[in-house]
């Protein structure tokens, strides 16, 4: 699933490509694209043609577009930490202003901005025009794992994801707040570092990615670990986040791409994920690769000793 760097590379994609512009028409090719809309197929494009985007957000490996009936009021203000919105309640048909168009790419999930020339891709489930005749946006899903809603009056912070913590690239996120809640909590380290609660927008591939930088086990129980270690840990956790970011993402197959389809170039810089049996560029020893939450996870033997009392 994309992590941090890969969304935001698709949401500065979307900021370049659909920012400004005002929806046309609507075309939903595959239900389960909207599954997640309160009113179906028909109330989804209803809501959103006559709509403006007027920013594209993200939250951890969530984004959306804010949207607005009336652009000339421009984008509305993102909010300080909040806490939960209300449910958001049945769509009437018809433009409104402050929506948010939410897209969740899941495992195969693309959004797309093509010029309207372009030929439909196989496995394309929404369309969406604009009133300049310019590039589409279009949602492309093989395994139809994703899919998009319209959340009303959540273009400020969607109601869905007013849970999610913000992450460490956030200029709002709070160290200090980090450090306790991870102090406070009783589990391993990696599976803290996945909890969308604690911090958002890490994966498996920067977590293994980070602790490695750290020297730090997965299963090493986050009780024992020291302040200054926390600290250490968030420090390469950006570092690792923000290198990611520069190249683009990781991109193990095509399916992870901008929103010109361009692959990420990280998985050249990758040190611990999906490097099994080769050997640390630290200290030579051959990384190993442990069996996690229905996944993987890489570490080295030597820079990474495994802890008594672990929490796997």
């Amino acid at each position: 699933m994309p992590e941090l760097p890969e969304v935001e590379v698709v949401r500065r994609g979307l900021e370049r490509g659909v920012v400004g512009r005002t929806i046309a028409t609507v075309t939903v090719l595959h239900p389960r694209a909207v599954r997640r809309h309160t009113g179906g197929a028909a109330d989804f494009a209803g809501v959103l043609v006559g709509q403006t985007v007027t920013a594209a957000r993200r939250r951890g490996k969530y984004l959306w577009l804010a949207l607005s009936a009336d652009p000339d009021r421009g984008p509305a203000p993102h909010p300080e930490p909040a806490g939960l919105a209300p449910a958001a309640a049945p769509l009437p048909a018809g433009p409104r202003d402050g929506d948010a168009l939410l897209g969740h790419l899941g495992m195969s999930g693309q959004l797309l901005v093509v010029p309207p020339s372009a030929p439909d891709q196989t496995h394309l489930r929404i369309r969406l025009t604009f009133t300049d005749g310019g590039r589409e946006l279009r949602f492309v899903d093989q395994r139809t794992f994703g899919h998009m809603l319209v959340d009303e009056g959540g273009a400020a912070l969607p109601a869905p994801m007013a849970h999610i913590a913000r992450d460490p690239l956030d200029p709002l996120f709070d160290d200090t707040a980090f450090v306790a809640g991870l102090a406070a909590r009783r589990t391993g380290l990696k599976r803290a570092l996945l909890d969308q609660g604690l911090v958002s927008g890490i994966g498996n591939i920067y977590a293994d990615e980070a602790l490695w930088a750290a020297r730090l086990h997965y299963a090493r129980p986050t009780e024992t670990l020291r302040g200054t270690d926390a600290r250490r840990l968030l420090a390469e956790v950006r570092t690792v986040l923000t290198a990611a970011l520069a190249a683009g993402g990781t991109s193990f197959d095509r399916l992870y791409v901008s929103t010109e389809g361009v692959s990420g170039l990280f998985e050249r810089e990758l040190t611990a994920y999906g490097r099994a049996g080769l050997p640390c560029s630290r200290c030579g020893s051959p990384i190993r690769r442990d069996s996690f939450m229905n996944r993987s996870s890489f570490s080295c033997p030597t820079c990474q000793p495994a802890p008594r009392n672990a929490r796997y």
